[in-house]
């Protein structure tokens, strides 16, 4: 695997154990604070300093995708890298602010983003010690029948993980981390700028919904959404507030020619948060249907991730995804996926009765 070295050294000094509020959508994280020491805050990661050297010329493009995402146009993974993700969300950005929808950094969508020039594209965090004690499943496997028998469908490892957390790759960390660098509790790393959303009250503790929060960095707090648009032609999901503003767009993976999108216009019947996947081989063109039904317990590995969101279409839903590195690029059994944190803000901004339209 590329990322061996890092897994190796962790897995030496951590023991090989088994296993901020940022999201105000006009005022992207600036200068970083020092947090309280890991070992006291939980799954909070402590800020050690803000932008290190410069970043690779390859990767030019992670302080425009930190920013995009903070003011909720989703660039899917941050990279650094130019590419579709990054063009549709520069096109999201461009719409709200009534500038051309080019997809491009031209003069005015550059003159728009200088006053967030000084947020940093990077920083420097200490890995909390709950973080890395995962658990984790590193044999993952393949077959959905061995995977109903896991207790929970978790991360295989703290690199995949760290990945989710700051909604990045394996392959970024490595580019923007030294050879030397360890992952494992108390280590500090550098990782793209996505601060800790905070800890979420009580309410939000059911299905351990609060710790899946913080896993991925994502706020309890969201705007709300009166109407979620799919379009097919551009490959994102959009979110409309009452007065049918764009408040947020996220990458999507919709349909195939075996399951088309269902064009038209549907409802939401419901949020399911870390759910429980019952798996029908009968709603699955290419798996057999002689083979059993299945239920397989949450996670963020799962068929549908960390979310379910249940249209009044049957069988259909926006969900979560164990591949955020395929979103936009691969398609679906006929569901919308997102990534599990793209998904997980999502499900914080609509409820039953929310109007989804479904379009070409």
């Amino acid at each position: 695997m590329k990322y061996l070295w890092l897994l190796l050294p962790a897995c030496l000094l951590a023991g090989c154990e088994r296993n901020a509020r940022e999201q105000e959508r006009d005022v992207p994280r600036g200068e970083a604070k020092t947090e309280t020491p890991s070992n006291e805050s939980g799954l909070q990661f402590t800020v050690v300093a803000d932008e290190a050297p410069p970043l690779d010329a390859s990767l030019a493009m992670m302080q425009t995708q930190v920013v995009l995402e903070q003011l909720g146009f989703s660039p899917g993974v941050i990279d650094g890298k130019s590419g579709q993700s990054l063009t549709l969300a520069l096109k999201g950005f461009q719409e709200a602010n009534g500038l051309k929808t080019t997809g491009e950094l031209d003069t005015e969508t550059t003159e728009k983003l200088r006053q967030w020039q000084s947020v940093p594209a990077t920083l420097m965090v200490r890995i909390p010690a709950e973080f890395a004690a995962g658990p984790f499943v590193p044999d993952f496997p393949a077959e959905a029948a061995d995977q109903a028998k896991l207790p929970a469908l978790g991360y295989r490892d703290l690199m995949e993980a760290l990945s989710e957390r700051f909604h990045t790759d394996p392959e970024t960390l490595l580019a923007i981390n030294s050879p030397e660098t360890i992952v494992a509790a108390g280590q500090v790393i550098r990782v793209p700028n996505v601060a800790d959303a905070g800890v979420p009250g009580p309410d939000f503790a059911v299905r351990g919904w609060d710790k899946t929060l913080q896993a991925l960095a994502v706020s309890a707090d969201q705007p709300d959404a009166e109407k979620v648009v799919v379009d097919k032609s551009d490959g994102v999901l959009r979110a409309f507030d009452a007065n049918d503003k764009l408040i947020a767009q996220f990458p999507a993976t919709m349909g195939s020619k075996h399951d088309p999108l269902p064009l038209g216009n549907w409802t939401i019947k419901g949020v399911s948060r870390n759910p429980d996947f019952h798996y029908n081989p009968k709603l699955f063109w290419d798996v057999n249907d002689s083979k059993e039904k299945l239920l397989l317990k949450p996670g963020p590995n799962g068929p549908v991730g960390v979310v379910w969101i249940d249209l009044s279409k049957p069988h259909y839903g926006i969900h979560g995804t164990n591949e955020p590195d395929t979103i936009g690029r691969a398609e679906s059994h006929g569901c919308v996926r997102l990534t599990n944190w793209d998904a997980a803000k999502l499900a914080g901004m609509v409820k039953p009765g929310v109007k989804v339209v479904f379009q070409k």
